[in-house]
């Protein structure tokens, strides 16, 4: 077991945590928070006289790399731990792990379900344990997962409950949450005192032995001219109009600039609307004109082959799916211009002139042998294309650049799956690997070695998501670069970041100079209101959920309207999945492929895809639950229609009548009545 060591700075910001005191630890990217949190458990396993300590991380990943590279060296020959996350069998037995272990890593989701099951074995009380450790824990906020567990913390405190745990929060960057003065940053960090009910402590005395220990990278800023020449993409907005006039036949719509953000924001209503008033031209062209201005900001982000395949690979699933006049249009609109757009893409000249600039940053960032480096990008889609151009282009190539994706997990082509990650981080680390294009899932948490350049990508993100990529760049002499046109937005949203970082800085050191009892009350009267706020809300939900008789709501596919199944054909599993025990239902949708997923679950295992059987609208998945397959709807893909409205599906909490839990025995006896059961 190894020794614990702490630099100066890390003893200074743990000393209200190892007085018995709710602290948050406010270090920059690098500069060892969870080393600090090994100090405290250490000191308090030792010192507390009956012990109990859970570690709660925000990803999956983060569970193992915790254990491995943190607390069980540390604390492992002398401290019966145990990783518990969504890939081992642990986490159905929480309640008995917690039990027989001093202390536990998990996700914050699986010591939810644990405080909310009432079964034996998997049921656990905060008051089990005495001391929660919350890294990360700038996202205890709204319905994150944190703040759900952290409101029953504030609920019990204030009803005077003994034996809670003492709280240690974890974070490079508490942010303004969307402020912008400092009135309002000062809100915000207070606000997150208030929820995790703590102070926040950051180095004071010790600042420059932490500026020894991380230093800051150097700053530039890539500037590209402004792309005067775009024929590709001159020649999709021509498209796009095409299709505004089509549309214009039937209905006049105010749309913002194409090719933006706020374009997608207006078509994505717009689809929303088509689906409420029944009107498939509407929706069908909305949802094509997403997908071409998703391309435009591809073809303004990465290379015009890139925009083309995207808009390929969708018109080829849209061709096995023409049901009418508006599919006919829309499909042939796009093949009747497909020979045209790939000779446009093929012309160099007409290339993004940021991808220039972009190459020339990265090979004068590789003439170190050594070097190491990520670029964050904008979508898992970015990052597939970047990749492909990193490994397409010769110059990169002689630079020895040795790229990988690192992306989130999930659904469809461009995700990773657990195992994949952690596989391409241990090759970086090796050196095997150089560069890795990721999107947001490298910004926070991951344990990534120092790099000496982090470039940000056609990014437009908030000042947490900016401290945490240039947090990455800790080799010395690093070069933290933003790639962006003069003038462009991410320009402006990056200089506005630089601002707001100062503002954190300000907001939490005023926080920090408040006289005690002033904080104190201030808490306390912020999360008076909040307990307020959630029985309120509560209440609301519940009154929501029993507007109408669930035999009053039909769904609709989203994607041709037809009435496929009512409400009351609706039941719940496992608290989360929707399923729909009809068996009338079968005849309204086709399977596809097979679903897979890394994770094994206790009581269900993935079936095949589901879509409609008329437009091909994908509705969910089949699940096999105890013996019998039951379709598993995507809200997502259906419309609800009541007594008053039609409203597109959007998340299952928001449906507006009552859902019954699923009874294994009555459907088996409903569903088979001649079974045998003697």
């Amino acid at each position: 077991m190894e020794e614990i060591s702490l630099r100066p700075y890390q003893q200074e910001v743990v000393q209200a945590a190892l007085r018995g005191e709710n602290s948050i630890i406010w270090l920059p990217t690098g500069g060892g928070k969870t080393r600090a949190a090994v100090y405290v458990a250490k000191r308090h396993l030792e010192t507390h006289p009956n012990p109990k300590v859970a570690v709660l991380v925000n990803k999956v990943h983060l569970v193992d790399q915790h254990f491995q590279n943190e607390f069980q060296p540390y604390l492992g020959s002398s401290v019966k731990m145990v990783p518990i996350s969504g890939d081992n069998s642990e986490k159905d037995f929480f309640g008995c792990v917690v039990r027989d272990s001093s202390l536990v890593i998990c996700t914050a989701q699986i010591l939810e379900n644990a405080l909310i099951n009432t079964e034996e074995g998997k049921h656990v009380e905060l008051t089990d344990f005495t001391l929660l450790i919350i890294d990360e824990c700038h996202h205890t906020h709204k319905d994150a997962v944190y703040n759900k567990i952290m409101a029953r913390y504030v609920k019990k405190k204030m009803k005077g409950e003994k034996g809670l745990p003492q709280i240690l929060g974890l974070t490079a960057s508490p942010g303004t949450g969307g402020a912008r003065t400092l009135e309002g940053a000062i809100a915000h960090v207070l606000e997150i005192c208030a929820n995790l009910d703590s102070v926040i402590v950051s180095t004071k005395h010790e600042t420059p032995g932490l500026k020894k220990a991380v230093p800051r990278p150097t700053k530039n800023y890539d500037i590209v001219d402004v792309r005067h020449w775009d024929p590709f993409g001159n020649h999709l907005k021509m498209m796009m109009k095409l299709i505004h006039e089509f549309m214009m036949l039937d209905i006049k719509l105010p749309l913002r600039e194409i090719g933006t953000q706020e374009y997608e924001a207006d078509v994505v209503e717009l689809e929303k609307k088509g689906v409420s008033e029944k009107n498939r031209l509407l929706s069908r062209c909305a949802l094509h004109l997403r997908k071409f201005n998703d391309a435009l900001l591809i073809n303004d982000t990465v290379r015009m082959v890139d925009a083309l395949r995207l808009l390929e690979e969708f018109y080829s699933k849209e061709t096995t799916n023409v049901l009418d006049v508006t599919d006919e249009f829309l499909t042939g609109l796009f093949n009747e211009n497909r020979v045209e757009l790939k000779q446009l893409a093929s012309d160099a000249l007409n290339e993004n002139p940021k991808l220039e600039r972009l190459q020339r940053t990265l090979v004068e960032q590789f003439r170190e042998k050594n070097s190491r480096g990520i670029i964050f990008a904008k979508t898992r889609e970015i990052t597939r294309c970047l990749y492909d151009w990193v490994c397409a282009n010769p110059a990169l190539q002689r630079a020895n650049i040795r790229a990988a994706n690192l992306v989130g997990a999930g659904t469809g082509a461009t995700h990773m799956t657990q195992r994949e990650q952690k596989e391409t981080i241990r090759t970086f680390r090796k050196g095997d690997l150089n560069l890795l294009i990721s999107t947001s899932v490298a910004e926070e948490g991951l344990d990534i070695p120092e790099c000496n350049v982090v470039i940000r990508y056609g990014l437009l993100t908030n000042e947490i998501a900016q401290q945490q990529a240039s947090g990455r760049a800790r080799a010395s002499n690093s070069v933290y670069s933003v790639v962006a046109e003069i003038g462009s937005r991410e320009m402006h949203k990056e200089k506005t970041n630089e601002y707001l970082e100062q503002l954190t800085g300000r907001a939490v050191a005023h926080v920090q100079n408040m006289e005690s009892r002033q904080f104190r009350m201030k808490i306390f009267e912020l999360q008076q209101e909040a307990v307020m706020s959630r029985v309120l809300e509560a209440t609301q939900r519940k009154e929501k959920r029993l507007k109408y008789n669930s035999a009053e709501v039909e769904f609709e596919c989203r994607g041709c309207f037809k009435s496929v199944a009512r409400g009351d054909d609706i039941r719940i599993v496992n608290d989360s999945q929707h399923v729909n025990i009809n068996p009338e239902f079968e005849r309204f949708y086709k399977t596809g492929g097979q679903i897979y997923l890394e994770r094994t679950f206790e009581d269900w295992e993935p079936g095949c895809k589901i879509s409609c059987a008329v437009c091909g609208q994908d509705w969910g998945m089949e699940v096999k639950f105890k013996k019998v397959v039951l379709p598993c709807l995507r809200i997502k893909g259906f419309s609800m229609k009541t007594p008053q409205s039609i409203r597109p599906g959007k998340k299952w909490k928001d449906i507006e009548f009552p859902v019954k839990e699923f009874d294994f025995v009555q459907y088996v006896k409903q569903r088979y009545p001649d079974l045998d059961l003697d």
